[in-house]
């Protein structure tokens, strides 16, 4: 057992005196690591298992995504919580890989100038998230976000968001062909409109395995054709709400994750 450390140290040395065996060492070693940890994923058709509640945003929501990128939202908001005490108790339960499995970009982020907005949906009122956005100091006197009172009098462009669908569904997004044909009407009538609610309310529903996961109303309070606030309304509105956590035993969701 004495010469053990000596015989280490003796082979180490080649290692240490040979750059080049050094290089293929590390090459060999990240190899090795690199084929054990991506050779699984060869046999698995899906990393993340799916969980009850979540469903492909609607047209009207996936328009208020693309806003919410547009405009830079998610430099200053993440929406991943992780799984720390200190933020589970400030913005609830952590965040699901499931939840974000739509998602093309997902808005994880580490970078918090404002809170997480993971959970944000059905946190304030629809009036709250419009004057908030119209004219933030007026709700939050500290905050340092600009307004966006523009949105209120901009309608939302809905001419590509069937094809916006099409793309997606390569993706692995499951809209269907109804849904892709119906995209404009659809979104009209979770605004608000006079469409076909219950045909629309059904298809998502039927996509999440749950009832009552799609808001229809009318979110900007502006009746008429939907403008970008009610786009962007709608989607904050549902971040976070379509997994029911009360459903769940403590420890369920670990291994769902």
């Amino acid at each position: 057992m004495a010469t053990r450390p000596n015989w280490l140290m003796r082979n180490h040395k080649i290692f240490e005196k040979h750059t080049f065996i050094l290089i293929a060492g590390i090459l060999v070693v990240v190899a090795i690591g690199g084929l054990i940890e991506i050779a699984p994923l060869f046999y698995l058709k899906n990393t993340i298992e799916k969980v009850e509640g979540v469903r492909p945003y609607t047209p009207l929501e996936l328009a208020g995504q693309n806003i919410y990128i547009r405009e830079g939202c998610n430099t200053c908001h993440s929406q991943m919580i992780r799984p720390l005490r200190d933020e589970v108790e400030r913005y609830g339960h952590y965040s699901l890989a499931a939840e974000s499995m739509y998602d093309h970009p997902f808005q994880w982020g580490s970078k918090r100038t404002g809170p997480d907005l993971a959970r944000v949906g059905g946190k304030y009122s629809d009036e709250w998230q419009k004057q908030h956005l119209i004219n933030p100091r007026s709700l939050v006197p500290e905050s340092i976000m600009p307004p966006y009172a523009f949105m209120e009098d901009r309608k939302i462009d809905l001419s590509t968001i069937a094809n916006e669908m099409r793309t997606l569904r390569q993706a692995g997004v499951p809209y269907t062909d109804d849904m892709i044909l119906r995209a404009q009407d659809d979104a009209k009538a979770q605004a608000g409109g006079d469409y076909d609610v219950d045909s629309f309310r059904a298809d998502y529903d039927t996509l999440s395995g749950r009832t009552g996961t799609v808001n229809v109303r009318d979110f900007d309070a502006m009746r008429g054709d939907p403008s970008e606030l009610d786009a962007l309304i709608s989607y904050l509105q549902v971040l976070g709400t379509m997994v029911d956590f009360s459903t769940y035993e403590a420890g369920d969701l670990d291994n769902k994750r």
